[in-house]
């Protein structure tokens, strides 16, 4: 921000949330905060509302936005506000090089949204082929970038993009993150609501995977410590298991959860960003290549650091309740990631 400049506005301080350290900060050095960003799909319900919260941090001083319309009237606008974060936008196949040419961190929201009635398995077959496509780009043209995808379903789309990377031969397990993060804010805030608490205070590790049963909300380890009755438990547990539904259906056709989404990405990728420029203690749960399980991929609180995964912090002790919910998961988890491998291995 220029000097003199008045301060952002306390309507955009959102991510003043005093459980989020990556959310919570102290700038001591703006030659830190220099990152480069791209976001993949930028035009879109999630991409355009990222974006803004992209270009609105400090954190960011490059945003390359691409997708394969609209790109250029949406990097207008935002280049219009009064942050330092340089904004361009990429249309089109033939400007994607040039979009991830030297990016820190790529973020990839593109794919289609959830309809009524749809699962996010049913948008496979579309999804697949976008991120496939978008992750041997970046395998290309920003080979160490950390990457993060949001494109659904994720429990097949981190295989994916993994299986991309190996075959151009630069994959770092530490570097490629699958972003649940929408599932820990919605089970801190609908804690906090039945509580009575301040949601920014809650903290609820959700681990497994990001659809249905595979997302494991661990309310024994929520800090503050909370209990519920067994029924009101199941229900708290369903409901964050079909939060997302409940968007879909509220939307009745026209999308499914992009603002909050927007939000829980770009948390996902503040933290990222906060533990690259060296802050220490940041965790943020992921879905990644993981050996905490059977699964080859799970998401578990990560402690995050320079070079991404600094260290994968674990199951930790859970209730008997919820080792039946691991143990629920793991055959779909396991099915998906299959399907992800194969669709790679399938490839033409």
């Amino acid at each position: 921000m220029p000097v003199g400049a008045p301060p952002v506005p306390a309507m955009f301080s959102a991510f003043a949330r005093p459980a989020c350290a990556a959310l919570r900060r102290s700038f001591s050095s703006s030659a830190q905060n220099n990152a480069k960003v791209a976001v993949l799909g930028a035009s879109g319900g999630i991409g355009q509302p990222l974006s803004l919260l992209l270009k609105n941090s400090p954190l960011v001083s490059r945003l390359t936005l691409y997708d394969i319309a609209h790109t250029p009237g949406v990097a207008a606008d935002l280049s219009h506000i009064e942050t330092r974060a340089t904004v361009k936008g990429y249309l089109g196949p033939e400007q994607l090089p040039d979009c991830l040419k030297g990016c820190d961190v790529v973020v990839i929201p593109a794919g289609v949204p959830r309809k009524p009635g749809m699962t996010r398995d049913d948008l496979f077959n579309t999804n697949a082929t976008i991120v496939a496509t978008l992750a041997a780009a970046c395998a290309q043209h920003c080979p160490e970038a950390m990457i993060c995808i949001i494109a659904n379903p994720v429990n097949s789309t981190i295989p994916i993009t993994a299986e991309v990377f190996k075959k151009h031969g630069v994959y770092n397990p530490n570097k490629v993150f699958g972003v649940t993060t929408l599932d820990i804010v919605r089970a801190n805030n609908f804690v906090a609501e039945l509580k009575g608490l301040d949601p920014a205070r809650v903290n609820v590790p959700v681990i497994g995977g990001h659809a249905g049963k595979t997302i494991i909300p661990v309310i024994s380890q929520c800090t503050p410590k909370v209990d519920f009755p067994q029924d009101q438990l199941t229900a708290l547990i369903g409901r964050i298991q079909e939060a997302g539904t409940e968007v879909v259906k509220a939307k009745a056709g026209a999308g499914s959860a992009t603002l909050s989404m927007a939000y829980a990405g770009a948390r996902f990728v503040f933290s990222l960003v906060d533990a690259m420029n060296g802050k220490e203690g940041v965790v943020e749960c992921s879905f990644v290549k993981s050996q905490e399980t059977d699964c080859t991929y799970f998401s578990t609180p990560l402690l995050l650091g320079k070079k991404g995964i600094e260290k994968n912090l674990g199951i930790g002790k859970v209730s008997s309740f919820e080792e039946k919910m691991i143990a629920e998961a793991i055959p779909e988890l396991k099915a998906s990631i299959k399907k992800g491998e194969e669709f790679v291995k399938n490839m033409k």
